[in-house]
């Protein structure tokens, strides 16, 4: 008995760490909650005093049991989804609190819930919480270098900055921006301005509205509907990602002519979002100066 109430408070002073491991990966505590559960579970049917490293073979077996939850949840037509927020019950524990304060801010995490799985894996255990090539290569069933790759890959979309940050893309940006401001203020007049007259709205390449006045009525508030905006390069273009609960993940991309928008490409299937190439923009990059 007391062998076991000796596991459970060894495995206790990990739960932190756990849990936060499996909610940067899966993006919602309840299922974070079962994950850091299964693992308590695997350690309980285990000899522990065969464990060199229980911290090290209870991530592991977290970032395992993600894995599988993630490649099951990709086979559900549901899209891809904001994250939830973290939910602190902790009762005000510091570490807790430290682990769970988002290490990529919210925004962010958006981003990397359009990673594949793997990606997304190995992004986490190794950039935020420094598990080495070496650990993560066997939970993804890849090489070290395969598994850096796979890093290095999430790293780029998710802490990327445009490469080339120079007067054009602020000022498409500045564009966008009035756009977007004018939209969330219901603005007609103000929408228009941002437009070219023969202004087309297409989603998924497939026209949908075209002219200035008809996506003018269109869009007036629309931004109002995300709660998650961001700048980024979609596909080297400008544009947006917007995400809100209950809802997948959208893509939006803007073509700039001669100081208007001339078209909104817009990206909602979840298989496409997943496979679009983002960049982040640095707010301070582009801003107007």
């Amino acid at each position: 008995m007391d062998e076991d109430a000796g596991l459970a408070d060894r495995f206790e002073a990990h739960r932190a760490r756990l849990g936060a491991v499996a909610y940067h990966t899966l993006g919602s505590p309840s299922q974070a909650d079962d994950a850091v559960q299964e693992a308590w579970l695997r350690l309980s049917r285990t000899d522990a005093s065969c464990i060199e490293n229980l911290g090290g073979w209870l991530t592991t077996v977290v970032a395992r049991v993600c894995l599988d939850m993630l490649q099951a949840r990709r086979e559900e037509p549901v899209g891809i989804q904001l994250p939830e927020p973290a939910v602190n019950d902790s009762g005000g524990d510091p570490e807790q609190e430290a682990l769970l304060a988002d290490s990529i801010g919210p925004a962010l995490l958006v981003i990397l819930h359009t990673l594949p799985p793997a990606e997304r894996l190995a992004f986490v255990l190794h950039d935020i919480f420094a598990v080495p090539f070496v650990d993560i290569a066997p939970v993804v069933g890849r090489s070290p270098a395969a598994a850096r790759q796979l890093a290095s890959r999430a790293r780029r979309r998710v802490r990327g900055v445009a490469p080339v940050v120079g007067t054009k893309l602020r000022e498409q940006r500045s564009i966008v921006t009035a756009f977007l401001a004018a939209a969330r203020a219901g603005d007609f007049e103000a929408l228009l301005k941002a437009l070219d007259p023969d202004v087309v709205i297409r989603s998924h390449g497939v026209e949908v509205i075209r002219g200035a006045a008809a996506v003018a009525g269109r869009t007036s508030g629309f931004a109002r509907f995300a709660e998650v905006t961001l700048p980024a390069l979609v596909d080297g273009a400008i544009g947006l990602v917007a995400a809100a609960p209950g809802r997948p993940i959208t893509l939006t991309v803007f073509a700039i002519s001669d100081g208007k928008i001339a078209a909104i490409d817009i990206i909602d299937h979840p298989d496409r979002a997943a496979e679009a190439d983002l960049t982040m923009l640095d707010e301070d990059a582009y801003s107007p100066r």
